[in-house]
C-alpha cells in the first residue's frame, strides 16, 4: 500500500479518498471517524498534518477549493484496466484536478491554472490531434445497448491487448447474433470494440438557472477513443444519463468526430458568463 505524498515544486499531492475525508474533517474542526484512523496516521507520518491535527499550509488552496466549489467536473473512464475516476474542481480562487491510476487507491491532486482547465481536461482523456482520418466504412453506428453488452463480453473474453483478426471475428460474431446492426456498420462496430482504448463521459455541474428556478445545472457528453479508428461521440444515450434511464433496448448511436470536435465539446461543457451561481455540495 502506498503512503500519501506530495511534491512542493509542482503543488501536487497523492491522496486516497480516505485521506481527503480526514483532511476535510480536520479543516472544519470535526473529529475524524474511527474507521479513518489509519489514514490519519499516514497523513501524520508524511507530514501533511501534525499530531494535534493541524493541517499543513501547503494544502490550504486544495482544501478551500474542495470545500467551496463553483464548478465540479467529473471524468468517468472505462477500459480494459477497469474504471477510473478523474475530475476537476473550480473554486473562487483556484482550480484543482485529480487523476486516478489503475490499481491504486491514491489519486494525484494538483493545482491548475484556471485559464488552462480545458487543456487539463483534454489531458485527462489523452486527447490527441487528429491526423489523416482513414475511411473506415461508416461514420455513424447505431444499435442497441444489449448489442453493446454482448460485444463487450466477447471483447473481455479475448486475451488482453489482442487486436488480431481472430479477436475481431470473435467480437463480430457476438454482435451479429443479436441482429440489431448489419452492413458496413456491423464490421466497423466490431472493430471499434476490439480497438477501443477507453470510453469516457465528462460531466459538469454548477448552481444556476435550472428550468426557470434556482438549482443545479448539469451538462455532459460521452466519447469512445478507438485508437486507429479515431474518436466517436456517443450521441445516444445522451448525457447526462440518469439511473434507470438506459436498458437493453435503448438505442446506442456513435458518430465519428475529429479531435477538434471533442475539444469543442469540452469547451461547450463549461458554463458561460452569467450562468454561474455558487454550487453547494451535500
Amino acid at each position: 500500500m502506498r503512503m500519501p505524498s506530495y511534491d512542493i515544486s509542482r503543488s501536487r499531492f497523492r491522496l486516497s479518498d480516505g485521506h481527503v475525508v480526514v483532511l476535510s474533517e480536520l479543516v472544519v474542526g470535526d473529529p475524524v471517524p474511527d474507521e479513518f484512523s489509519r489514514e490519519r496516521e499516514e497523513l501524520v507520518e508524511c507530514g501533511l498534518i501534525d499530531d494535534a491535527g493541524a493541517v499543513s499550509p501547503l494544502l490550504r488552496p486544495l482544501l478551500q477549493t474542495i470545500a467551496r466549489p463553483v464548478v465540479v467536473i467529473t471524468v468517468e473512464s472505462d477500459g480494459r484496466q477497469g474504471k477510473l475516476n478523474h475530475g476537476l474542481i473550480i473554486g473562487e480562487n483556484h482550480a484543482v484536478s485529480h487523476q486516478a491510476w489503475p490499481g491504486e487507491a491514491e489519486s494525484q491532486y494538483s493545482l491548475v491554472e484556471p485559464r488552462t482547465v480545458v487543456w487539463a481536461l483534454a489531458d485527462m482523456v489523452n486527447l490527441q490531434r487528429s491526423g489523416a482520418v482513414p475511411d473506415v466504412g461508416a461514420s455513424v453506428v447505431e444499435t442497441t445497448v444489449a448489442t453493446l453488452d454482448a460485444g463487450l463480453a466477447a471483447a473481455d473474453a479475448m486475451p488482453f491487448m489482442d487486436s488480431g483478426s481472430e479477436g475481431h471475428d470473435h467480437i463480430l460474431k457476438a454482435v451479429q447474433n443479436l441482429g440489431t446492426i448489419d452492413g458496413p456498420a456491423l464490421r466497423v462496430f466490431a472493430d471499434m470494440l476490439a480497438e477501443v482504448r477507453s470510453s469516457w463521459r465528462m460531466t459538469a455541474a454548477w448552481r444556476g438557472d435550472s428550468e426557470g428556478a434556482d438549482g443545479v445545472v448539469i451538462r455532459g457528453f460521452g466519447v469512445w477513443d478507438c485508437g486507429p479508428l479515431g474518436y466517436w461521440h456517443r450521441e445516444l444515450p445522451a448525457e447526462p444519463v440518469q439511473p434507470g434511464q438506459v436498458g437493453p433496448a435503448s438505442t446506442l448511436r456513435l458518430v465519428r468526430v475529429r479531435a477538434g470536435r471533442v475539444w469543442e465539446l469540452i469547451n461547450e461543457l463549461l458554463p458561460a458568463d452569467g450562468e454561474l451561481r455558487y454550487l453547494e455540495l451535500p
